[in-house]
């Protein structure tokens, strides 16, 4: 049985709660292996909507085990927050499982992430301020606090002070912010390593053994390619790599393991925050793209930024992740356009270009070059099979797949669980 990746193939907001949780049923390990509370999934079971930050989709599938992997960054008060509001819900959250090398989110990190935004100013990133960034550069500076630091005082308060030695000099002297006091920090931590004991486990060790024992592991990422940070719009990026290396580091399994990867591609684009986006809409379309979409970003709560099908950034996104199959989402919301254009390339100093720049210049200078495709006006969120959707939609979908270079192997029509279309079996 597959062991799969499932991540954005844009700039995140795909869909990819709704794509996890179509599968969920069939998977025995649902997997966040990076990012934190800066990811969003909007998963619709019945007439219940599940807003999730931090949690893998996966938690609400019963007979799933849901994991946070070693390269995910928790808040944990964020985390028995998510925990304790699907439990009131009557969602059973006791399979949840922890690793252990996972780093915590510090109140001072939050600190750091906030007074750092705004002393940027108008070269703002669009961070969401929750202390992601900051968090993973104590990682790499290796003054990180890890989930298991919880459980031993003293490692504990030697590392926050010796963090704090830093950073207190930062904050007093570069951003006039009072000094953060060690012993609170580690009184506020310690508050909660009981409530998150029983969670924690060497999470590497029991993902290898399912994935040798023949158990569908779904490693799901978050945010998109486009916000990787190697690999998207730097600098308009999230700290760690959505994109499907990241799956094996962040979850500690080797690459000959994972079988499928499947990208989560919007029929058109969405972003959030700051950093260029050449399909981007300005007029009537964009906002009707935003309302009848419901762009509104899960975590955020800001507008999503909304254009047409970039199918250089799904070409993209297919190189770098060497994906296999797509699932296309939303559909549904370009129903009523007469003509819908897509962007095939881009317009770069005069010259036609297919694929995405390397180069920051010239992406910022990027303008799209589009081709319309005919529309369709009737409804298609109770179509079941391919051929079920008019042949404009058909067409449409087709033409998306060509130029994305891997099969599209199921489509969303509306945002319940059970609209969509499968063509392939992600698990074959």
């Amino acid at each position: 049985m597959p062991a799969l990746v499932l991540l954005g193939a844009q700039w995140g907001d795909e869909g990819k709660g709704k794509a996890t949780d179509l599968l969920g049923g069939s998977v025995d390990y649902v997997v966040r292996y990076q990012g934190g509370n800066n990811a969003g999934h909007t998963v619709v079971v019945g007439d219940q909507k599940y807003a999730l930050h931090l949690l893998p989709s996966g938690i609400l599938s019963p007979g799933c085990t849901p994991v946070i992997g070693n390269g995910v960054v928790v808040d944990p008060a964020v985390l028995l927050s998510e925990l304790s509001g699907l439990n009131e819900r009557g969602v059973d959250t006791s399979k949840l499982l922890i690793s252990g090398n996972a780093h915590l989110i510090t109140p001072y990190n939050i600190t750091v992430d906030k007074v750092t935004e705004r002393f940027l100013g108008k070269r703002k990133i669009g961070t969401t301020g929750r202390g992601i960034g900051p968090t993973y550069a104590d990682k790499i500076n290796r003054t990180g606090i890890r989930v298991q630091d919880l459980f031993d005082e003293s490692i504990l308060h030697q590392k926050v002070e010796a963090a704090l030695d830093f950073k207190n000099q930062v904050l007093a002297k570069l951003y006039n912010h009072r000094a953060v006091v060690a012993d609170q920090v580690v009184e506020e931590m310690l508050g909660y390593a009981d409530k998150i004991r029983g969670y924690v486990a060497d999470t590497t060790l029991i993902l290898n053994n399912a994935i040798d024992e023949g158990k569908v592991v779904l490693f799901e990422g978050g945010q998109g390619t486009l916000l990787d940070v190697d690999h998207g719009t730097y600098p308009f990026v999230t700290s760690s790599n959505p994109t499907a290396g990241g799956a094996c580091t962040g979850a500690g399994v080797g690459p000959t393991k994972i079988s499928r990867v499947i990208g989560i591609l919007k029929a058109y684009t969405t972003r959030v925050g700051a950093g260029p986006f050449p399909t981007e809409l300005f007029d009537k379309d964009g906002e009707a793209l935003r309302t009848i979409g419901g762009e509104r970003g899960v975590t955020t709560g800001r507008d999503r930024r909304c254009g047409w099908f970039d199918a250089v950034i799904a070409r993209y996104a297919t190189r770098v992740n060497g994906l296999t199959d797509f699932f296309l989402t939303k559909l549904d919301v370009l129903t009523g356009w007469e003509q819908i254009p897509v962007c095939v390339a881009y317009e770069i100093d005069g010259k036609r270009v297919e694929e995405l720049p390397y180069s920051q210049t010239d992406f910022h200078h990027a303008k799209p070059i589009y081709e319309n495709l005919p529309g369709w006006s009737e409804d298609i969120t109770k179509a079941k099979t391919f051929s079920d959707l008019p042949k404009n939609a058909q067409a449409y979908v087709k033409a998306l797949e060509e130029m994305s270079g891997a099969p599209i192997s199921a489509i969303g029509v509306g945002p319940g669980r059970d609209e969509t279309i499968e063509i392939n079996s992600f698990l074959s």
